[in-house]
Formats: structure tokens, sequence, C-alpha cells
């Protein structure tokens, strides 16, 4: 059946075991099995409607205060700097094409995307690309054609990559999915952890390009059932070794999948939401610091499951790794399909507590599950306000939780989307990806949506509905009355805006001129490897930060620049959008400022540091005083 915003209906009893669907869940598809019962609801509703008709009107109620709904201030598009964009993908030497290895069956995986990650493998100063990917199911790889892997692209420094998969370890066929990078043993390397449907793989970094599969010897290991999405290496415990946190999305198989059996008004089976799918729990490992990890998830407080039914309640596709009150302890919050968001909020005792309900996380401003995707968080007002900006499903507005009190006794978000210009015109179209960065190098941080619906055929039935669809990119007006203005063709170029089944995003200085490049990745197609030929002008920082007592990658730092009476904060933090992985280094721009008023290190732990001798317009490399 095929409600307004294009999701399907079930056409099959639930899974054994599994949580019922809310009532008002929004669906792909028109189920035809269900025309009979639709029928008689619709007798019902006349002859509801007749008796209801003849009743006297209720008198009316006084003193009732209508609630309006928050008017995004209107600003003129010529404001919106002129900052293009350009594709580079094939000039650049990536021939990369995401494989999903679908044969017809309509299984769920094979619509969820893979991920890109932007990182310095070699270390060498140049930020290279490694593209996730899947591959044929078993006994369905077609004759002639060989296992797909992921693809390992080395960066020149001037923006041409050259493919170094063969041989380095990471070509190994598996059916990938997200993709988490970090410098675990802190041995100067960055390392790789790579999620999948039914395993999960931890590609220790040997140096001079080999990697090494310790998936087994590290602790770390997914059940047959398990679908990992987005992950992160993070140090909840602040002890200077990087954590590991693992979202999974649903309890799948080929059997489930064919159990719940989504099918469109014809009849053909069709990909749909997770609705109908057993949840599944999120996965935290610590690091022991030898090489292995355990497996913390039960103690820690990660297992969330459903009250009423004792079932997991997550249906996890995103994370992002924040600070919310300032203590010095990360936190996570979690972008759930179709169930209430996750915020695990860190005891500081090796422990996290479930909050998402109390702080205004869980649900959208009616109370309401969404179907959310990507995520990312930031001080985009450039104040004490924290902003959470989730990408969900079509004909469901971005999502802009921002923070109301930094205490943990008082943390409060409200969702200010349509307040802010985000809300209305994000609406229609199905959000993945999810990115602030600063496009134009003016200290205001952007938002960056990448699109793509999940079923080929929905343009079929539903009107105006698209399944490659054109990416969203906000300008962030701060500094002119702020509020996020979108951008159009003639501000950004054509090629940001190339309708693709977008999935994954990341961002990243590509050819070194110091401004942030961007990625897409899409279902069964190239990735959009975008240069940014912006022109403005404007000035920048550039910091790349080595932990000593903290993890080496100084993952959860802030860097906080004082300049024109703003303060600008950036974390350092690779996990970002969906099931991708964004650069190491961190890029404030300073706009018209020729330099800052002050640089200041917050280190995870607590401790901070004054960088006196910080270079505009070129990387400077911060290493944590002991």
């Amino acid at each position: 059946m095929t409600t307004s915003d294009g999701k399907t209906t079930p056409s099959a009893a639930n899974v054994e075991g599994e949580e019922l669907a809310a009532a008002d869940d929004e669906v792909i598809g028109r189920a035809v099995r269900w025309s009979a019962v639709a029928a008689a609801f619709i007798v019902a509703a006349v002859v509801v409607g007749t008796v209801v008709a003849r009743r006297k009107p209720p008198a009316p109620r006084a003193n009732v205060t209508a609630i309006m709904a928050p008017v995004a201030p209107q600003r003129a598009q010529q404001d919106v700097p002129v900052a293009r964009f350009t594709n580079i993908t094939a000039s650049a030497g990536i021939d990369f094409v995401h494989n999903n290895g679908a044969y017809g069956e309509k299984l769920l995986p094979e619509t969820m995307g893979s991920g890109v990650a932007i990182f310095d493998y070699d270390n060498d100063g140049n930020q290279d690309l490694l593209f996730v990917n899947a591959t044929w199911w078993p006994g369905h790889v077609p004759a002639g054609a060989q296992p797909t892997t992921m693809r390992l692209y080395h960066n020149d420094g001037r923006g041409h990559f050259t493919d170094v998969t063969a041989g380095s370890g990471l070509d190994v066929p598996f059916y990938g999915v997200g993709v988490a990078v970090g410098d675990y043993d802190n041995d100067g390397l960055v390392d790789v952890f790579v999620t999948g449907v039914g395993e999960y793989h931890l590609f220790h970094n040997e140096g001079h390009g080999h990697f090494r599969d310790v998936t087994r010897e590290a602790g770390i290991a997914a059940s047959a059932q398990d679908w990992g999405t987005s992950a992160a290496f993070i140090d909840y415990d602040n002890d200077g070794r990087l954590d590991l946190f693992v979202c999974n999305y649903v309890r799948w198989s080929r059997d489930i999948d064919f159990g719940v059996n989504y099918t469109l008004g014809d009849g053909k089976r069709a990909y749909g939401p997770p609705t109908n799918f057993p949840g599944s729990f999120c996965k935290l490992y610590h690091n022991d610091g030898n090489g292995h990890f355990t497996d913390v998830s039960e103690k820690a407080g990660i297992q969330v499951r459903n009250s009423a039914t004792g079932v997991p309640a997550g249906k996890s596709l995103g994370v992002v790794p924040i600070d919310l009150d300032g203590d010095g302890y990360i936190d996570l919050v979690v972008a759930n399909d179709t169930v209430p968001n996750f915020v695990f909020h860190n005891q500081r005792n090796g422990t996290f507590k479930e909050i998402g309900f109390s702080t205004g996380i869980a649900f959208d401003s009616t109370g309401n599950a969404r179907g959310a995707m990507g995520i990312d968080a930031a001080h985009f007002r450039n104040d004490d306000s924290l902003g959470i900006a989730i990408g969900n499903f079509a004909n469901e507005m971005v999502a802009l939780y921002v923070s109301h009190g930094s205490k943990s006794e008082d943390l409060l978000f409200t969702d200010d989307a349509i307040a802010e210009g985000v809300g209305p015109v994000s609406r229609l179209p199905l959000k993945f990806g999810m990115l602030f960065l600063d496009y134009d190098l003016d200290g205001w941080l952007d938002l960056l949506a990448t699109n793509g619906h999940i079923e080929e055929a929905i343009g079929k039935f539903q009107h105006g509905m698209t399944y490659a669809q054109p990416a969203q990119l906000f300008w962030n007006a701060g500094a002119a009355g702020g509020s996020f203005i979108p951008v159009g063709t003639d501000k950004a170029g054509a090629d940001l805006f190339q309708p693709i089944v977008g999935r994954g995003s990341a961002y990243g200085d590509l050819d070194g001129d110091g401004d942030l490049d961007v990625v897409f990745t899409q279902v069964t197609g190239p990735p959009l490897v975008l240069r940014n030929d912006q022109q403005l002008h404007h000035h920048f920082l550039r910091l790349k930060l080595i932990g000593t007592t903290c993890n080496r990658d100084a993952i959860g730092a802030w860097v906080k620049v004082r300049v024109g009476g703003r303060t600008l904060m950036r974390q350092v933090m690779p996990t970002r959008s969906y099931l991708s992985q964004s650069e190491l280094p961190v890029t404030v721009g300073l706009g018209a400022a020729d330099r800052p008023d002050s640089v200041e290190i917050l280190w995870p732990g607590g401790k901070r540091q004054t960088v006196t001798d910080s270079h505009v317009d070129s990387l400077t490399t911060v290493t944590q005083q002991k």
C-alpha cells in the first residue's frame, strides 16, 4: 500500500520476535492484498462521517492560543557567495564503481549503499581515498565476473589518484558497508575498520601501503545476522587508547527479507523500510591496549531494549561522537531508522546512560520517530549552542536539534530546522549523507545533504519523486543575520547538484589548496569527487593534532579559535555523515581576517594548550604538551 511519502507496507506477517510497527509508519508501494480491508475501512469511514455530520458542532472553547510554526527568515539569494564545485572523478583517476550484487530479488542491503574514508594512510601529508564496496551474493556471481572489493587510492598531493588496492591487504571480497579510521595502537599509522553484512573486518596498518586483517586476534566478531553500518573510533574512557563503537541496523537474512516481503502495486518485490525487521544492538569494544578489544556493550549500557517486548530497540545507521555537556568525555548520538534516536550520555565510569527521550532528540517535534540516516554535529552558530543535523527519509524534513543549556542535568534540544531555514526545502528528498563544513572559509559552518531514494521504481508510484536526486547545500548566513540559505547552481555550479543515488559523504582537502573538497558515494554507480574551486580569497587555519598522553590522532579534541570577537569551535572527529569518515586535520575559515586573535586546543581528558605559532593559509602541526 502506498502512502503519500512513498514507503512500502509489509505484505506478510511480522518476523518472529520483532516489535510491532507504529500504526502511522510511512511506506513505499501499494500492496494489493490489503485492498479488501481498505475498502471496508472506507465504507466504515463514510458511515461514521455521515453520523458526525448530523451532530451539532460543540461549543467553541475559550482562551485557546493558536500555535504557529516558526517561519524561517527570508534572505536574498544574492547574499550567497559564488563558490563552485567541479566534478573531477574521472580526471582525478577514480574509476571505482559500487557493486551491490543485486540479481533481482530486492534484498534490503542492496539499496543501503557503502561509505568512503578520506584519510592519510601513508603519512605523506596528502589525503587518500578508500571506497567501501559490497560484492556478489553467494551463488550469484555473473559468468566471468570477479568478486569485487573495496578500493584504496593514493593521492599525489595535487588531487590525482592512483589505485593501490592490489596487494594492500584491503582487497578482500565481502559485503562491505561502513568504515571507521583511527590509530588504535598509537604507532603513528591510521588503521581501518570496515562493517558489513554478517562480517566485521579490522585492518592494522603495517606501513608501506600494506594492511593486515587482525579481526579475529583483536577479538572483534560479528554474527551471521549482524548488519554493521556506521562505526567510530573513540576514547570513551580517556585512557589514551581508541575504543570502537559499531552501529548495527537490523537482524537480517535472506529468509527474514522474504518473510517481510515488501511489494509494489504491481505485486513485484520492492525495497522498503526496516519497520518489520527485528531490531539490533549497537556494540562497544574497549581497547585493552595489547592489540585486543573486549566487547563491553552490555555492561556499558549500550544495549537498548524495547521496554514493552524486551527485544533490541535500535535500527541504527549513523553515529556522531560529541561531548554534549563539556565534561571532557565523549557522548554518542545515534540516528535510528523508524525508531527513536539514541543519546548515550557518558557517565565517566565506563558506562553510558541512554537519554534520548529527555533531551528531545529521540523524536520529532510531534513525538514521532523518523527514518534517520546520516548525522553530524557542530557549533554552527559560533556560540555555546550545539547543533545536531540528521538526514531523514523522503517527506520528512532534515532534523536540526539545537541545545539549550549545557549541564548534564538540563541537556535539552529543540528541532530548529524550520526556523534555521533547512526545514520545508529539505522535506521531499530522501537524505542520507549529512555534513557541517565551511566550504567558503568565512568562519561559519554550512550544511550539505547527500540524497537518493531507495527504490528504483518510486517515480511510477509517487508523482514528483525520483530515484536519483541532487544534493542540497545550505549556506550559513551567520555573519549576515543568521539562518541557512539554500544554494543554487548559479552559486555552486551544476556539478554539485548532479542527480545521483547518493549515500555516503565526506570532506577533505584533496588538492592541497586549503579549502574543503567533498566526495559522495552512490549505489551501483561511481562516486562523485568534487573539487572546491572557490576563489573568495578567505584566509584559513589548518591544524593537524598529535596526541601524546591522549590518543595519538587526538580524536575528540577541540580547536578553539578567537577571531573578530567570535569563538570558532571545531572538533577533531573523522566520524560524520553516513557510513563514512572525513579527514583528521581541522580547517578553520577566517574570512577576511589575516590572523586569529588566539588559538587554543582542548585535548581529550581536559588539558588545554595555547598555540602561539599557527600558520595562516598553511598546515600547522600541533603536538600535545606532556
